[in-house]
């Protein structure tokens, strides 16, 4: 069933953009209803970030990101198969001086679980190497296809979290920037528990503790699916000041409140169907 799958997406980047989106959006539709888990892990989630938000808006909210989320899968037929030009076309970027101007410099780009994450790395590998870690997937062949996605272009470093973070480093002292993305529950291990939307969530310290070591500049950013056929932008910020402290707690915090920043002003685009609240402090009851 995964190879008809992917043989179809295969076939859609040929399509006119447009119809990719429409058709990103009748998935989303149908996904909702077909994956109860999923709607049922997105549902808890916003009303656990959002508890003074009206029941029917949050709804309205969970059904939008799906189709948002089907969107932005439907569209990896472009960033794995579409040629650059393509690519540079629908992908926009603001604010790639902020990264330039730490030529020489290591670099780690903060980029959190937006449902444009991959598009945002695929325009970028257009412009810079990389390095960036993946987890396999339970599809081999999606796993296999996500690192070819990811390395198209340029010469990226793609570590797989058995590597571990010594090979990540060894990327940065190449001057490689690190796409780095710390914002998923990742069991309790070496986490703290730290509010996003006011809910404690077991949050990995790492952000500051890479930063720390590769003495490495942070910069934020995100990137939005745009409304309609107006494809992708992506924002690098200015390097974060005073960033790591000597306090883990409170740079971990300043991630989180970062995220929560960019989520109020996309909040269909997060990763809602992630179990962000999976893990509990001991003794709590468990969400899911």
């Amino acid at each position: 069933m995964s190879r008809i799958i992917f043989g179809l997406l295969w076939i859609a980047h040929f399509l006119p953009y447009r119809v990719l989106a429409g058709i990103g959006n009748m998935v989303g539709v149908m996904t909702f209803w077909m994956i109860p888990e999923r709607r049922s892990v997105t549902r808890i989630n916003l009303e656990k970030c959002f508890p003074g938000m009206k029941s029917e808006e949050r709804e309205a909210l969970a059904k939008a990101h799906f189709r948002a989320f089907c969107r932005s899968f439907v569209d990896r037929a472009l960033l794995w198969w579409a040629p650059r030009a393509r690519i540079e076309r629908l992908v926009r970027i603001e604010g790639m001086e902020n990264l330039r101007v730490h030529k020489g410099v290591p670099v780690i780009l903060l980029a959190p679980h937006f449902v444009g994450l991959d598009a945002g790395f695929a325009r970028l590998a257009c412009e810079v190497d990389m390095v960036s870690m993946y987890a396999n997937q339970k599809e081999p062949l999606f796993s296999e296809l996500l690192k070819l996605g990811r390395s198209r272009f340029g010469s990226q470093r793609l570590v797989s979290r058995q590597e571990g973070i010594r090979a990540t480093l060894a990327a940065m002292r190449e001057g490689r920037p690190f796409y780095y993305l710390p914002d998923q529950d990742y069991g309790p291990r070496d986490t703290l528990f730290v509010p996003f939307f006011g809910v404690p969530a077991a949050t990995t310290p790492g952000l500051a503790r890479i930063a720390r070591v590769a003495g490495a500049r942070v910069l934020p950013c995100a990137t939005t699916l745009l409304p309609g056929r107006a494809g992708y932008l992506l924002r690098i910020e200015q390097a974060w000041d005073n960033f790591p402290t000597a306090d883990p707690a409170a740079d971990t915090r300043r991630m989180n409140e970062y995220i929560e920043r960019r989520a109020l002003e996309m909040p269909e685009q997060y990763f809602w169907m992630h179990k962000r609240f999976k893990t509990r402090p001991e003794g709590e009851t468990r969400f899911y």
